[in-house]
């Protein structure tokens, strides 16, 4: 079999050896301030993602929310296992400054919270899902798998959050800024962006009156890939924008804190179709650079990035898989070597790099020795730039040797080492205080 149908049928092995099922998205029932559902590749998008036209002042205001059936439940005898859904709406500031409406999901768990203090809550920051509105996480947590012919989104994030509801945790997911909602596109990888998001999901999910967590509960974020980044990202920036989010912990899997380098590293590897999304959300954020890549960026790359834009991670495994970034540029050049040419893209890259600020709270960071898609080198300097900045982390090197598969290199330290982070923050969420390895660095690989 073929590397990319290889991977990807791993995945989805994965998710139905979980019990989902291979069905589109129905229309979710529930006020909206859109009657209409629009679709992406074949997949209805609920009228509950189209944002109103006015949005409320406070960030993390909830806009608005209703039931959200989990696909993988079971009737309990105090409500369904492992928890009771609702879909979310609420309010964030985008990197510009500007009012956006982003939609996400809480699980009420149904087991009880058996560690120190009031049940905590952790905010999860999904892996990358895709641009393409159908691939939002919260849809996922309905859909699992949804496979039309003409998308293929897997809910691989789905684990992480049963494994936190199994142990009593409340749960809320973020979709990012622009993945479900279908008033703009998803601005993929932005520091800023995805750290508002995160920590306003927080204040969304305490303020619903459904929810046991209240402002006496210990937060925690969980994060791995692009979620790795969001959560570094949301420590870093919590005590300027969010001092009323405590954070407990935070755990930052394979951040892409370096895109610089990130880029470099994707290009022609199996999920090079991340490329097209990183540009199309630079631009969603930034349209001054627009005439840069409309002079360098060739027809075939023009309709690449249109097309990666209504993608998930499966759809761009497939259709750009092992792809080189030199066949979408009119000099033959990279997209790496156009940014070094180009000063603007390198001060936009250079404003989203993650590890000037320390963050105010325990972090714990860990890397695949051999993940070269997420490169272990950039992550690393995360740990190094945070330690000397008098930060407290937890860095943790997963040692699982190299397969030749990008992907997989990526992947399986998200698996090896998820239950130990999940325990990590755990702790955390109990009161136990955390420790730091900084003095450790100049040895650890």
């Amino acid at each position: 079999m073929p590397p990319r149908p290889r991977m990807l049928a791993a995945a989805i092995t994965a998710v139905l050896a979980l019990g989902a099922q291979a069905v589109p998205a129905a229309a979710a029932d529930g006020p909206a301030g859109d009657s209409t559902a629009t679709t992406s590749r074949g997949v209805e998008i609920p009228a509950f993602y189209t944002p109103p036209s006015e949005l409320p002042a406070a960030d993390g205001t909830l806009i608005r929310h209703e039931p959200l059936p989990l696909a993988l439940s079971l009737p309990g005898i105090d409500g369904p296992l492992p928890g009771r859904a609702t879909r979310l709406m609420y309010k964030s500031t985008d990197a510009n400054g500007e009012a956006v409406a982003v939609t996400g999901a809480y699980v009420e768990p149904a087991a009880k919270w058996r560690g120190d203090g009031p049940r905590p809550l952790v905010a999860v920051a999904p892996g990358t899902m895709g641009q393409g509105d159908q691939c939002a996480a919260s849809m996922a947590l309905e859909h699992p798998l949804q496979l039309n012919g003409q998308t293929v989104s897997v809910g691989y994030e789905d684990l992480s959050v049963y494994r936190l509801l199994l142990r009593g945790v409340a749960v809320v997911v973020t979709d990012y800024v622009g993945l479900g909602t279908t008033d703009r596109l998803h601005t993929y990888v932005n520091r800023v962006d995805g750290a508002h998001a995160v920590l306003d999901a927080v204040r969304a999910a305490r303020s619903l009156d459904s929810a046991s967590v209240t402002s006496d509960s210990r937060v925690g974020l969980f994060g791995y890939s692009q979620g790795g980044g969001a959560t570094a990202a949301a420590a870093e920036l919590q005590p300027s924008y969010a001092p009323d989010v405590q954070l407990a912990g935070t755990y930052a899997g394979a951040p892409p804190a370096d895109l610089t380098e990130v880029t470099k590293a994707i290009d022609g590897s199996d999920l090079a179709g991340a490329l097209g999304w990183s540009l199309n959300g630079f631009l969603q954020t930034e349209p001054a650079l627009r005439p840069i890549t409309d002079r360098y960026i060739n027809e075939a790359g023009q309709e690449a990035l249109k097309d990666l834009s209504t993608m998930c991670v499966g759809d761009a495994l497939f259709g750009y898989g092992g792809d080189s970034s030199t066949d979408w540029t009119r000099t033959g050049q990279s997209i790496s070597d156009v940014i070094r040419a180009e000063p603007a893209l390198q001060s936009f890259l250079a404003e989203q790099r993650i590890g000037s600020t320390a963050p105010g709270s325990p972090v714990r960071v860990a890397t695949g020795v051999s993940d070269d898609l997420v490169p272990h080198g950039q992550a690393r300097r995360l740990a190094v730039d945070w330690c000397g900045k008098g930060g407290k982390v937890t860095y943790v090197p997963v040692l699982i040797p190299g397969v030749g598969s990008g992907l997989l290199n990526h992947f399986a330290p998200l698996l090896a080492d998820q239950g130990n982070a999940i325990a990590w923050l755990t702790d955390r969420l109990s009161g136990e205080p955390a420790g730091s390895n900084c003095w450790s660095m100049p040895v650890q690989p």
